[in-house]
């Protein structure tokens, strides 16, 4: 995102396009209103799109599966009233949660109201305009779903007195690790006199809040594949005391201290590779369903378990990374052979003499 009032900004959109990794550079405005529907007010963003951008139309589809965001903000799918009169030529198009916290229906009329207001020769009164409730959005991010209103670019120019200008314009790559090297080359295209955000720089809270989380999360992860660890020492404890005799029987037909060791080794190793095999498939299987058995147990319990009201998110997503697979199950191998060394010398230094006295 390219923030500072910018005019020439198809030109400067243009050069940004031309970047590599660049998909997408759309201008936009964005400024802070009150919405008001029958007399129920809400302050939100209202963000001027660029209609002539087929790029951006397609990237929002997704949030108007079976709507044409172009003709609802222009109002082209939307008849006459009952009165025979036709309506405003602007649309706008709001969030799921803003709308109900308003109680917006669909073809209702909303008054904008703009703090910035109108000079006038009695002084500054307040810029008011009449748009048209043409639709709403759900992005699943209560963030966005509560705080940001949609109109065409032109109507938001217009409203704002801003002439043919933007407040920014924002650019979409096909790396998004690669952002801020794309960011410098921005800067770089368009020349000195602006700044850039990045997607990392405006969610910083929610990153240092999930980094801190990952950190826990593998604190937890390592104490549990401990305790496993300890369950297969335990057990291969148990294994030599219950097989002295046979060990002793063993050396005395002149098995080595060495090969004791290892037998106890692969017996360990190979309980380990069976549990974290058997556990990397289950966690497989549950990522892939996540989803639904996350709707699941809250039909059971009777409640949202993410509801947009308390998290950022309404869904919990899940990517499999295979190189975080294969070291997690790495490690738990690792560590399943480790917890086999200690018995396995205790079984190898097993005197034969000592374990047949009492058989």
């Amino acid at each position: 995102q390219v923030t500072r009032s910018i005019d020439n900004y198809q030109e400067k959109a243009k050069r940004i396009r031309a970047l590599p990794r660049v998909t997408l550079a759309a201008p936009f405005t964005t400024h802070e209103v009150m919405l008001s529907a029958d007399g129920q007010v809400g302050g939100t963003f209202l963000r001027g799109i660029d209609l002539s951008q087929p790029e951006l139309l397609a990237d929002l589809k997704r949030y108007f599966p079976d709507q044409d965001l172009k003709g609802l903000l222009t109002l082209e799918s939307v008849p006459f009233n009952g009165n025979g009169e036709r309506r405003a030529p602007r649309g706008i198009v709001l969030g799921e949660s803003l709308a109900r916290n308003i109680l917006a229906y669909k073809n209702q009329q909303l008054l904008v109201n703009s703090p910035l207001g109108v000079l006038s020769p009695a002084g500054i009164i307040p810029n008011v305009r009449k748009f048209t409730m043409a639709g709403e959005f759900t992005t699943g991010m209560r963030e966005y779903d509560q705080t940001l209103a949609l109109v065409a670019l032109d109507q938001a120019q217009a409203f704002f007195d801003m002439g043919d200008t933007v407040t920014g314009i924002e650019v979409k790559i096909d790396d998004a690790d690669r952002a801020r090297e794309v960011a410098q080359a921005i800067r770089d295209a368009i020349g000195p006199g602006y700044t850039t955000r990045d997607w990392m720089e405006m969610n910083r809270s929610l990153f240092e809040a999930l980094k801190q989380e990952k950190v826990l999360m593998f604190i937890v992860l390592v104490l549990i594949i401990l305790v496993a660890a300890f369950n297969i020492i335990s057990t291969l404890v148990m294994m030599t005391m219950e097989k002295r005799a046979d060990i002793a029987i063993l050396k005395t037909m002149g098995a080595r201290s060495r090969s004791i060791r290892r037998i106890f080794m692969f017996e360990g190793l190979l309980i380990g590779s069976i549990g974290t095999v058997l556990g990397a498939i289950g966690g497989l299987i549950f990522t892939w369903n996540i989803q639904a058995i996350a709707k699941g147990v809250g039909w059971l319990l009777g409640i949202e378990l993410f509801s947009s009201e308390v998290y950022f998110i309404s869904e919990l997503p899940a990517e499999i990374r295979p190189s975080e697979l294969a070291s997690i199950v790495s490690i738990a191998v690792v560590v399943s052979f480790l917890a086999t060394l200690y018995p396995a010398w205790k079984a190898s230094r097993l005197d034969p003499v000592d374990a047949l006295r009492y058989e």
